[in-house]
C-alpha cells in the first residue's frame, strides 16, 4: 500500500478515536464557560466534536490525495461518462436499499433484531443537535467511501478478484460500525458501494449514493419520530437504516 493511503487510514482511525478526548474537552469548556444544562451539553459536545473531527479529517485526507498519482486498477481505468455515472449514482441508492432488504430478511431468519442501535443513537443525537446531520449525511459518507472503497478496496483489487476484494473491504466496513450483530447488513451496503465504484470507475458515484441514502433515511426517520406514525417507522426499521 502506498504511503499516502497509509496516512489516510491513520487519519481515519484517529478521527474515530478522537472522541475519547475531544467530546470531554468540549463538554468541559461548555460546562465551565457557558450556561448549558449538563445532560444536553453531553450530547452537544459529542455532536460538535463529531462534526469538527470529521471536517478536519476530511480536509487532511483531501490534501493527502491532492495531485495523487493513480495507484489502483480502478483509478487507472477509463471512467464511465458523466451522464451514465449520474444514472448509476441515483440507481445506487436503490441498489443499496435492496441489498439491505435482503440482508435484513436473512437477519430476521436468524432471529436478529433488525433495528440498528447505531442508527437510533445517531437519530437521537440529530434530534438534539441538528448539526450532526452534516456528519451523517455529508462528511461521513465522503470519508467512508474514500477509506473503504478508494483505499482499502482499491488496494485489495490490485491483487485479488473483485469478489474477494469487495467481500474483505465490506467486512472491514461492517466491523468499523461496531455492531457485529448487523455485520451482514453493513457488509451488504459496502459490497454494493464497491460494485458502484468498479462499475463507474468514479469514487464520486458511491459517495453520492451513500450520501443520498443516509439523507433519505434521516429525513424519513425524523419525520416519523415527529409524527409518531407506525407505518414508515416499521418499514425503515425493517430495512435497517444503517449508516455511518
Amino acid at each position: 500500500m502506498k504511503k499516502k493511503y497509509i496516512y489516510i487510514l491513520i487519519t481515519f482511525i484517529i478521527i474515530q478515536l478522537s472522541g475519547l478526548f475531544g467530546s470531554p474537552l468540549v463538554f468541559f469548556i461548555g460546562s465551565s464557560f457557558f450556561d448549558v444544562e449538563p445532560t444536553y451539553m453531553k450530547f452537544l459536545a459529542a455532536g460538535i466534536w463529531i462534526v469538527f473531527s470529521f471536517a478536519l479529517g476530511l480536509i487532511i485526507i483531501l490534501l493527502l490525495l491532492r495531485k495523487a498519482v493513480p495507484f489502483t486498477k480502478v483509478e487507472k481505468a477509463e471512467p464511465m461518462p458523466i451522464g451514465r455515472s449520474i444514472t448509476w449514482a441515483i440507481g445506487g441508492v436503490f441498489l443499496a436499499f435492496l441489498s439491505q432488504i435482503i440482508a435484513v430478511l436473512i437477519e430476521r431468519a436468524l432471529g436478529i433484531n433488525p433495528v440498528s442501535e447505531n442508527t437510533q443513537l445517531i437519530m437521537k443525537m440529530i434530534t438534539l443537535v441538528p448539526m450532526v446531520v452534516i456528519a451523517s449525511s455529508l462528511l461521513g459518507p465522503i470519508l467512508e467511501e474514500i477509506v473503504f472503497r478508494k483505499v482499502i478496496f482499491g488496494t485489495l483489487y490490485n491483487r485479488f478478484p473483485f469478489w474477494v476484494s469487495a467481500l474483505i473491504s465490506a467486512i472491514v466496513f461492517s466491523l468499523a460500525h461496531q455492531e457485529p450483530e448487523h455485520l451482514l447488513l453493513y457488509a451488504a451496503m459496502g459490497f454494493t458501494f464497491s460494485y458502484l465504484y468498479v462499475k463507474t470507475k468514479r469514487i464520486i458515484v458511491p459517495i453520492i449514493s451513500h450520501m443520498a441514502m443516509n439523507t433519505l433515511v434521516t429525513v424519513v426517520q425524523i419525520n416519523e419520530l415527529k409524527k409518531q406514525a407506525s407505518l414508515l417507522d416499521t418499514l425503515f426499521g425493517w430495512i435497517g437504516g444503517g449508516f455511518l
